[in-house]
Order: C-alpha cells, then sequence, then structure tokens
C-alpha cells in the first residue's frame, strides 16, 4: 500500500501524484491510499479529503463511468475546465480574455448513446463503467432529459427481444420536438422478418422515428428540431448539439464573434446548427463532407420563411480545404471541427483576408494549435468562451472571436 498526495487533475479529471500515479475521483490536496498497480490505484481510499469534495448527487456514480466529477463543488469544476484552456494556449504562446462560462442544467441532455445487452431473463441498458465493458443501469441519471430517462424500459424491451447475448446493441437516443428518435447499431443483419419485427414494435413504442444501422424502419412523423426560424430532420443518428441551452449558447457566442457580416462560410456545417441561425441576416455557404447532413440543412432551409440564401456544398476540408481567394469574398467565416481540428483549413484562413472568424471546438489542445496558425496569419484572438453541456465530465466546448 502507498500514501499519495494528489497534486493536479489531468485532463481526464484524474488525480496526479509524484511519479505519476493516476488516482480516479480524487481532487488536488488530497491524501490517498491504496496499491498502485501500473501506474494507477484503482480504488483509492481517501484519508485527507479537499475541501472542494463533496458528496455525489448521483446514486449511481459509483459504478457508472459516465461522469468523472461529481465528488467536486461545481466551481471548482468549472473554474479547472476553464483552466484546461488557458493551460492549451498558453502552451501555444496565447493569451485572451475568457467570457463568463455557460453551465447546462441538469436534466437537459437529449441525445445520449447506451448500450444494451441481452440476458438469460430480460436485458440491461445504461452506461459503461469506467474502462470496462460492465453496464450499469441508470434510472436516476441527473444528466438526461427525462424523457430519455422514462425511455430506458423500452430500450429494455427492444434489447430483451432482439439483441445477442454474444454482443451489444449501440442505442443512440434523442429527444425531438416531435418525439424519440432511436437509431440502433451493432445488431443483427436486417432481413424481412427483423424488419416486420422491428416494425410492429416501433408502431407499438410511440416513437417518432426507428433506424437499424442506417436503414429508416419507421417513422410515424419526422423528429425535427428547430434551429432558429427552420426546422431540421437530421439523419438517423447524426450529431446535434447535447443540450438545448448550449447550443443557443454557442449560437449568441457565434452571432456576438460574425458581428454585421452579409456573406458567411459556414465550415463543418453539419446540419445547419449555425448556418440556419445566421441567415436571418447573413447569406451563408455551408461546406460539410456528409450528404445527408446537408440535404436536412438544405430541406429546413428551404422549408423556412424569413431566411436569406443558404447554398450547400459537400467537401472534405481536410483533404480539400477552401483556399485563401476563394475566401475573400465574405466578410466572416464560421468554422466548427471534430476533435480533430482543423489544421490544413486553418492554414488557409490565417492566410485569408477574411475580417472576422468565429471558431468552435470541442478539444482545447487542437483549438490552441490552429489559433497558433492564425495568430502568426495576423488574427488576433479577442476572447473565448468555454461552454459546459457536458455536466461533471472532463469534456468542454468553447466559442472564440478571431479579427483580422
Amino acid at each position: 500500500m502507498a500514501t499519495l498526495t494528489i497534486t493536479r487533475l489531468g485532463h481526464q479529471g484524474d488525480g496526479i501524484t509524484e511519479g505519476p500515479v493516476f488516482v480516479p475521483r480524487t481532487l488536488p490536496g488530497e491524501v490517498v491510499e491504496g496499491q498502485v498497480t501500473d501506474g494507477r490505484i484503482a480504488a483509492p481510499r481517501i484519508l485527507t479529503p479537499s475541501p472542494q469534495r463533496i458528496k455525489a448527487p448521483c446514486p449511481h456514480y459509483r459504478t457508472c463511468g459516465g461522469c468523472a466529477l461529481q465528488h467536486a463543488q461545481d466551481d471548482f469544476v468549472t473554474d479547472w475546465k476553464q483552466g484546461i484552456l488557458r493551460q492549451a494556449l498558453a502552451a501555444q504562446g496565447i493569451e485572451a480574455p475568457f467570457r463568463a462560462p455557460h453551465i447546462s442544467p441538469l436534466r437537459s441532455r437529449r441525445r445520449a448513446g447506451f448500450a444494451g445487452r441481452r440476458l438469460k431473463n430480460g436485458a440491461m441498458v445504461g452506461f459503461h463503467a469506467r474502462a470496462s465493458d460492465v453496464l450499469t443501469a441508470v434510472p436516476d441519471c441527473l444528466i438526461l432529459d427525462p424523457a430519455l430517462v422514462a425511455a430506458l424500459p423500452l430500450l429494455q424491451d427492444l434489447t430483451a427481444r432482439e439483441g445477442s447475448r454474444k454482443g451489444e446493441l449501440s442505442l443512440s437516443l434523442t429527444v425531438s420536438e416531435a418525439g424519440l428518435d432511436l437509431a440502433v447499431t451493432g445488431g443483427k443483419a436486417l432481413d424481412d422478418p427483423l424488419r416486420a419485427r422491428l416494425g410492429q414494435w416501433a408502431g407499438q413504442s410511440g416513437l417518432a422515428r426507428l433506424a437499424w444501422d442506417g436503414d429508416v424502419i419507421a417513422q410515424s412523423q419526422p423528429p425535427f428540431h428547430t434551429i432558429g426560424r427552420a426546422r431540421v430532420t437530421p439523419p438517423p443518428g447524426a450529431f446535434l448539439q447535447a443540450t438545448k441551452p448550449a447550443e443557443a449558447a454557442l449560437q449568441a457566442a457565434v452571432c456576438d464573434a460574425i458581428g454585421a457580416a452579409a456573406q458567411v462560410a459556414d465550415l463543418f456545417a453539419g446540419c445547419g446548427t449555425f448556418a440556419l441561425s445566421l441567415a436571418k441576416n447573413a447569406e451563408i455557404l455551408a461546406v460539410e463532407s456528409d450528404a445527408a447532413m446537408l440535404r436536412a440543412l438544405d430541406a429546413g432551409w428551404r422549408q423556412a420563411q424569413g431566411l436569406k440564401r443558404i447554398t450547400t456544398q459537400m467537401r472534405d476540408l481536410f483533404r480539400n480545404p477552401i483556399l485563401p481567394e476563394d475566401l475573400a469574398r465574405f466578410d466572416a467565416v464560421v468554422i466548427d471541427p471534430p476533435r480533430a481540428g482543423a489544421e490544413t483549413q486553418m492554414r488557409a484562413l490565417a492566410a485569408s483576408r477574411v475580417p472576422r472568424i468565429a471558431a468552435v471546438s470541442c478539444n482545447p489542445v487542437t483549438f490552441a494549435r490552429d489559433a497558433k496558425l492564425l495568430v502568426q496569419g495576423g488574427y488576433r484572438l479577442d476572447w473565448v468562451q468555454v461552454v459546459d453541456q457536458f455536466r461533471f465530465s472532463p469534456h468542454l466546448e468553447l466559442a472564440a472571436q478571431f479579427t483580422k
């Protein structure tokens, strides 16, 4: 047994001691005891707790891997997340003012990915324990929209009927404004008998839509989401911001960042989270590599009233970035890349004369790397804002404004 003192938290929320030794669910300053195995104490005993330590509010916290920081006060978690972003920027030699963070409320997460496994009697649906294939049921989850929690028995029923004891179903469930939207992957191969059973089950379940490995099995009505003045029905399992309040916070930040721009390029546009909210005042070029997402965006725009023109373009911005000369006609660019960032496109932006850039990111490290490229190209990072829609987790979103 070793007795150690936690000196800091790592980017995944684990406490770190000298060595280093990683200790989950601990806080800086705490003295802990436990068996060190491969540089980790899996089951620490807290000898001296931090003043920031609180009792985890969720009954599932001990066994569920969905949350990592319920044992810390909210202010500590917010400061820690902002500190991660500050450190990432500082590592690239950048400082910037921080806007007040947005923190999504409890029970606001509108989409979640569950795992389902058939058992001898019934089924288990829930989240995995951390770094484990053990499933934990989460009937009292504090993060999920109540409609998702209420649907867990429905997912258990489907898993018991059509799941496998040799593998797991991945169950992506989203609360749409027309009802629940369920996309299942990892299941049995779809044949006519399975399609018939699923169609019958979907009809009895009250779902807005059921998709099985990308094939829409049943749709009682389009599972739409209102974005600005448009209604958008994303393809099954498509990316959406996890909470509606966070989506609104990011949209407001992006709107501030582009100012009065009349011609805007929205890069990595997805289903139109930003394009459709900005089209009230600006003409938009929406660029995205996923054709189904672009079709959803375009359909939403065409059916809406009072929006300026949105032109869509399917393009792989990693391999085929928009070049500086083609960016010259835009007053502003919105860019919201995946976790890997967008180094190639950022180099082209850095060499452009676009007056304003609104950047959105889910990865402080790649954001800071890309921000350095823009700064080296003559841009100023005017402000950043942390958007915490993944409560109690180490993840964060951010928005930022750059001006030439």
